[in-house]
């Protein structure tokens, strides 16, 4: 049973982080913004969820609804307040932490301290006497899902193609005729989706309330940090090396030392790699081809 144990602790683990960390690795990757309203966004997401399903409406189309809603939010926040910042990363941590407290203190006005839940769907699963959630598992499957999404639309798209060249050089690709705004605008709305949708998976396996994200922020700058700037191949490869470190962790000794294995590895990887997994990746590439 043990083997199976670890083996669904770092799915969870796994799928936790990869979803919490991939909307403000996008953001921060492409943008240089370091988004402390990343819980916050993750929270409305959950919000969003958690109304329309009790609401009536059907699970998977709640958590639609949320990536929706936070994607458009998001787009409205870049307009409004974000595009000042391009290029200003200290700036960008300060605002963010503003908008991050409005947030959840507007949640708190409005909704109160918490709100009615709604049950976690499709019951779970008895494997050599363990019980384990389906809908946990499910997470890990779309966490699966979403890399690879992700990965097709930055690779394989016009959209994705002017994202990197704008990440790259943000002169040249605006001198060659890209509205390098209004990519950083599509960059930050996609970060802003992915975060409510990450909230409204979760939604249903945690009590909501206006600290909702704050489970995910932590978690979420950790894997980024670690991973680097590389919003794909960075964010794959800490999720999986925290993981499995997380994992390890937790089924030894508890949650608690489970997150400082987090908060040490990341140390470590910041002393041995500043430039993270990614950068790592690419100087191996870079010397592979002789550069």
């Amino acid at each position: 049973m043990a083997i199976f144990d670890l083996i669904y602790q770092f799915m969870d683990n796994f799928s936790f982080l990869i979803l919490s960390a991939l909307g403000l690795a996008i953001i921060f990757g492409m943008m240089g913004i370091i988004n402390l309203a990343h819980g916050e966004f993750i929270m409305l997401g959950a919000y969003i969820t958690t109304i329309a399903a009790t609401s009536g409406i059907p699970l998977p189309l709640a958590i639609l609804f949320s990536a929706i809603g936070v994607g458009i939010f998001g787009l409205i926040v870049d307009r409004t307040i974000i595009h000042r910042l391009y290029g200003r990363t200290l700036d960008s941590v300060v605002v963010t932490w503003g908008i991050s407290m409005i947030l959840s203190q507007g949640m708190l006005i409005i909704f109160g301290p918490s709100i009615e839940g709604v049950s976690t769907p499709l019951g779970s699963i008895t494997i050599a006497g363990g019980t384990y959630s389906m809908y946990r598992i499910l997470l890990f499957v779309i966490a699966l899902l979403m890399l690879g999404v992700i990965y097709w639309v930055f690779m394989h798209t016009r959209f994705g193609l002017y994202s990197r060249a704008t990440m790259q050089k943000h002169d040249i690709a605006k001198s060659m005729g890209i509205n390098t705004n209004k990519m950083y605008s599509l960059t930050f709305m996609v970060g802003a989706a992915l975060a409510g949708l990450t909230g409204g998976l979760y939604a249903s396996t945690m009590a909501v309330s206006p600290n909702f994200g704050s489970s995910f922020l932590m978690p979420s700058f950790v894997t980024v940090i670690v991973g680097g700037a590389n919003p794909l191949i960075g964010t794959s490869l800490s999720g999986g090396v925290l993981g499995v470190v997380n994992s390890i962790l937790d089924i030894l000794w508890g949650t608690f030392y489970g997150r400082l294995g987090l908060l040490a590895v990341a140390i470590i990887v910041i002393r041995l790699l500043p430039l993270g997994f990614s950068g790592l990746v690419e100087k191996k590439l870079m010397r592979g081809r002789g550069i």
